[in-house]
């Protein structure tokens, strides 16, 4: 069962979709452009804030644009999927 998180009730401000899953968490980032390490850092923070409610949750980034070879390496090291809309 899918369920829409509101994002004040975490502290989270943006432009974000967050969604919580049976298994943890979708984050959906709709960009045209490329997304960057700053982009990435980003969603490490708002990662760990999805974690310290639900440490066990998986995390998964959801992405319609491309995204930079060392902000893929970023996300991996903390345990975020990639998946491609």
């Amino acid at each position: 069962m899918k369920e829409i998180i509101n994002l004040k009730d975490f502290g989270i401000a943006g432009r974000i979709k967050i969604i919580k899953n049976d298994n943890g968490f979708e984050i959906y980032k709709v960009r045209k452009s490329r997304i960057i390490m700053k982009d990435g850092a980003q969603i490490v923070d708002i990662a760990q804030l999805l974690l310290e409610h639900n440490p066990k949750a998986k995390i998964d980034l959801i992405i319609q644009g491309p995204i930079c070879s060392k902000t893929k390496n970023l996300l991996a090291e903390n345990q975020i999927s990639i998946l491609q809309m």
